[in-house]
């Protein structure tokens, strides 16, 4: 913090010995801010107590669309935002929803839903904006799953961040809207932008790209389960299973769906027993801790067949 203020003043003074004006400097100052929060918020990460990280979530998400509004164009407030509503979706929103789901609430179920759906959507608006700045005529590039592939060829390795956010928000979308043919029609896109993440660098983020993917190709008893099962062992073998959502997913879905119940325990038991095997990742691992012992209920169990 003590450097970052030390860099707004130095700008600051820059500013005032170049006769810049005050709105150039005040757009010099706020980029420089928001690529040091973008640096900064690995920290976040390593925060273990839930309730404490959907504060921080929700109050820096309102800081950044503060921020996007003075500064539209900048590429790091707009990828705060892409991640941002993304995990604020799947981290809160939608364990919102699962929870009062399993509570029988479904008018508050459905409000839930709504809530993650929203905030997926948002993610995606900004993350677009995001990757158009270096490949643009997306709008005619969606017409087709080819024409999709072929945009996204214009990104590079040090587009995964980018390009992982806006296709896991578009997925996450499309799991939340099931009902709605609009939106459930398009999942070739999001998973055209996961596959893109993995063409670039398999291991990104601990295989989180392949954990989506294996995800994905899990959905139901007539998706491609072989392929799934090869993403999730993949992502098994780069993070070694500390990657706790990776072990969730894969029993959520996979075994779940191969009415698998030995497996399907195993790996739920060991993720809630695990402690805190990767500290960077606290807070992934404390929602995934979360998941876990909510898909070993009976209600949960039920909804597999066990």
């Amino acid at each position: 913090m003590r450097a970052s203020s030390t860099t707004l003043l130095g700008l600051a003074a820059l500013c005032m010995s170049l006769g810049l004006a005050s709105g150039g400097c005040r757009q010099m100052m706020l980029d420089r801010q928001l690529e040091s929060v973008r640096k900064a918020s690995p920290a976040f990460m390593t925060l273990g107590d839930y309730e404490v990280a959907r504060t921080i979530v929700y109050s820096s998400l309102g800081n950044y669309e503060g921020q996007h509004r003075l500064a539209p164009n900048n590429a790091d407030g707009l990828f705060l935002l892409t991640r941002g509503w993304a995990a604020a979706g799947f981290n809160f929103m939608e364990d919102d929803w699962e929870a009062s789901t399993d509570a029988g609430d479904d008018e508050l179920a459905e409000e839930n839903r709504t809530r993650a759906r929203g905030a997926y959507t948002r993610a995606a608006f900004y993350g677009l904006e995001l990757l158009e700045q270096k490949a643009q005529d997306f709008q005619l590039a969606r017409r087709d799953a080819r024409s999709v592939r072929t945009w996204l060829k214009s990104f590079e390795a040090i587009d995964a961040d980018s390009l992982y956010w806006t296709g896991f928000a578009w997925m996450g979308r499309v799991n939340v809207s099931k009902d709605i043919p609009e939106i459930s029609s398009e999942s070739a896109i999001g998973v055209a932008m996961l596959e893109r993440v993995v063409e670039l660098d398999a291991d990104w983020n601990h295989g989180l790209a392949h954990v989506a993917l294996g995800a994905w190709h899990a959905r139901s008893a007539s998706g491609e389960l072989d392929k799934a099962r090869e993403h999730f062992e993949r992502a098994m073998r780069i993070n070694g299973g500390k990657l706790l959502i990776t072990q969730v997913q894969f029993a959520r879905t996979y075994y779940c769906v191969r009415n698998d119940k030995a497996n399907y325990v195993r790996l739920l038991t060991n993720v809630v027993d695990a402690g805190d095997p990767l500290p960077d990742h606290r807070l992934s691992n404390t929602v995934a801790q979360r998941r876990a012992k909510r898909y070993l209920s009976d209600v949960r169990m039920a909804d597999c067949g066990f």
